[in-house]
C-alpha cells in the first residue's frame, strides 16, 4: 500500500552513512528543507515528508494532532524500509520529531531539534491557535504571510530566502494548517521525554529568533543528557534558510559524529 504522505527519497540506496529524516515546520512544506536536501544527498540517503494537510500531501481536515503527524511518518518510514536514522525537526517539526521519539525512539541514531520547544501550550495559547484556525479558514494564509514573513525570517534576510517563505506559506492550505494549528494546541509536555533521550542530540536555533528564543534552546539543552547547542547568528526562526552555509556546517559535523557511534 502507498504511503499517505508526499515525500522527498534522495539517494536511498546509501547505506554507507545513517540516514537524515527531515520534518518541516507550519505553514511549510519539504521544499523548507532544499539547502539540506542538495547539501547532504550526496553522501547519505535523505528523506524528507510533507506533513499531513502541507504541501502534496493531502488535507484532513478538522483536527490533526502531533501524534498523527508521528505515526504517518512512522509508516512512512517503514513503506521506505528506512530502520534507523538521524531525526529532525524544526519548531512543529521539532515538537513532532520528539512525538516520533516517544513513540519509535529505538530507531532514532540522533536527534536535532531547531528552533523548538518542549513545553506544552498554555490556556492562552490554546485560545491563539484555534482563534488563528479560525481566521485561516475564513481569509486564507496571504494575510498571516504577510504579517508574520520578518518573524519567520529576519528582516535584513536574503530576498530570495523571502520569497521562498512566504511561497510557501501562501501555497498551504487553509484546512490542513487550520488542523494542525487545532492538534498542536492539544500537545502534551515533552520536557520529561527530553530528560530520557538516550541518542545524541544537536539544538539549534537562530540568534534572533522571537517564536523560540535562546533561551528556550538553552533550556533543552540542559535537559538533554546528551546534546550540543549551536546558535546562528544573523537569523530568526528558520536558520536552516537564512543561514544554510553555517546550519549545514554544524548539522554535517553531527551527522559525522552519529556516523561514527554507528
Amino acid at each position: 500500500m502507498p504511503p499517505f504522505l508526499s515525500y522527498e527519497d534522495k539517494n536511498p540506496g546509501d547505506s554507507s552513512r545513517v540516514p537524515l529524516v527531515l520534518v518541516h515546520g507550519h505553514p511549510f512544506d519539504r521544499t523548507m528543507w532544499a539547502p539540506q536536501l542538495a547539501a547532504f544527498s550526496a553522501g547519505r540517503r535523505v528523506i524528507a515528508p510533507d506533513l499531513r494537510g502541507y504541501g502534496a500531501s493531502p488535507v484532513t481536515p478538522g483536527t490533526v494532532p502531533l501524534s498523527r503527524h508521528a505515526q504517518d511518518i512512522e509508516e512512512l518510514l517503514g513503506f521506505l524500509e528506512a530502520d534507523s536514522f538521524v531525526l529532525a525537526g524544526l519548531s512543529m517539526g521539532g515538537q513532532i520529531a520528539m512525538e516520533c521519539y516517544d513513540r519509535f525512539g529505538d530507531r532514532v541514531r540522533g536527534l536535532v531539534l531547531a528552533d523548538t520547544f518542549p513545553d506544552p501550550e498554555t490556556p492562552e495559547g490554546r485560545h491563539g491557535r484555534r482563534a488563528m484556525a479560525d481566521r485561516l479558514l475564513a481569509e486564507g494564509l496571504r494575510g498571516y504571510a504577510d504579517e508574520v514573513l520578518e518573524k519567520m525570517v529576519a528582516p535584513y534576510a536574503d530576498p530570495e530566502v523571502k520569497a521562498h517563505v512566504h511561497r510557501m506559506m501562501t501555497a498551504t492550505s487553509p484546512e490542513g494548517a487550520a488542523a494542525a494549528l487545532r492538534g498542536r494546541a492539544e500537545r502534551p509536555d515533552y520536557r520529561p521525554l527530553l530528560t530520557r533521550v538516550t541518542v545524541p542530540a544537536l539544538v539549534v536555533v537562530g540568534a534572533d529568533d522571537t517564536y523560540t528564543p535562546v533561551a528556550d534552546a538553552e533550556a533543552m539543552h540542559a535537559a538533554l543528557p546528551d546534546s550540543v547547542l549551536h546558535v546562528v547568528g544573523g537569523a530568526a526562526h528558520m536558520p536552516n534558510l537564512e543561514r544554510a552555509e553555517e546550519f549545514n556546517g554544524v548539522l554535517g559535523k553531527f551527522l559525522t559524529a552519529v556516523d561514527s557511534r554507528s
